[in-house]
């Protein structure tokens, strides 16, 4: 890393711990600054407090950092694979297939009886069934990257992917209630909090895994974006190189996909916004200030959704794009052009 992207990164890093805290503070309830620091470190007598913080509003703030880098990164990988400025996370199927799972779970009651689903509905089964979605969408995706040399093929099938699942939706959406479908919209909204230590520690796991599968990418990156047949000559086995990043983003995308629903914007902005700010191309770099960017975006957008003094919340999604994208045509016009 260069050195002169080292205040940068202090800068970012100082400005996610700040969003982080404030994120922690608001709230229906006020809690004073230093009886949230008082939650944290068990010093606090208030124990009503301590429970709003340490059982709400932490696992909420941590799992907006997961969310919000975990979509910039698996956006930065998808852009560089398909080497297309459109690319998000989600454009090989993951969060149609995601979608499907749990299409089936909520609304499938219209074609197989109320009673099935009211037995599978729950926070578990949802997840799950946006889990499994996820994975077999992955499983198809990885079987056609090992027949399909071209990677833009890679990228209509993914389209094609999620053309064939929207309409399995669009199916049983026809079959189902008004109820029903009023509960698939809302999970289709995002949500990031209702996780507890548990599942968040699920989440972070596959999370994790994904990370370190995308820092062990970095070179491959790097050498993807000069095309294919430099990549080669450099000793590179793109074949390999293909499925690890297909591999790290189905996990990371998929498991955001299942715990928080399919948040938008985030992972096709701020891969943008980063570059429009670093002046670079080398993931060494971006890769880091894609995971900073992501988590204080994400950590913004949720702050402004609680609407401060107020009881309402709105949705995490509705705000992503609201917020962001003005923020990224107004740099794009004014830098003239798209660094990629």
């Amino acid at each position: 890393m260069k050195i002169n992207y080292k205040y940068q990164f202090i800068a970012l890093s100082v400005i996610l711990l700040l969003c982080f805290f404030v994120n922690i503070s608001l709230g229906s309830i006020s809690i004073p600054m230093d009886s949230i620091f008082g939650s944290l470190f068990g010093t606090i007598e208030n124990s009503t407090w301590e429970v709003i913080v340490t059982d709400f509003r932490l696992p909420k703030a941590i799992t907006a950092i997961l969310v919000g880098s975990g979509l910039g990164i698996s956006g930065l990988l998808m852009q560089t694979l398909f080497r297309n400025p459109l690319a998000g996370p989600f454009v090989l199927g993951i969060s149609s297939g995601a979608s499907l799972g749990v299409a089936l779970v909520i609304l499938g009651s219209g074609l197989f009886g109320s009673l099935f689903a009211t037995a599978l509905i729950s926070k578990w089964s949802i997840v799950i069934a946006a889990s499994l979605g996820s994975f077999l969408v992955l499983l198809a995706v990885l079987a056609v990257s090992n027949k399909v040399r071209d990677t833009m093929a890679i990228l209509i099938i993914g389209l094609m992917f999620g053309s064939i699942t929207a309409a399995v939706v669009s199916v049983l959406s026809y079959f189902s209630s008004a109820e029903q479908l009023q509960q698939y919209i809302f999970w289709g909204f995002g949500s990031l909090s209702n996780l507890s230590w548990d599942e968040l520690l699920i989440f972070f796991g596959i999370y994790l895994i994904g990370l370190i599968l995308s820092i062990a990418s970095i070179k491959g990156l790097n050498s993807l974006l000069l095309g294919d047949n430099y990549a080669k000559s450099l000793g590179l086995n793109l074949k390999q190189s293909r499925l690890i990043i297909i591999l790290a983003t189905s996990l990371i995308a998929g498991t955001i996909t299942a715990f928080a629903g399919p948040i938008a914007f985030i992972g096709l902005a701020i891969p943008h916004l980063t570059r429009q700010i670093f002046k670079t191309s080398n993931h060494k770099v971006l890769l880091p200030a894609v995971f900073l960017y992501g988590a204080i975006v994400i950590l913004i957008c949720d702050s402004i959704a609680q609407i401060p003094g107020s009881d309402y919340t709105l949705p995490i999604n509705a705000i992503t794009a609201l917020v962001g994208a003005p923020v990224v045509i107004w740099l794009l016009v004014r830098q003239r052009k798209m660094m990629f």
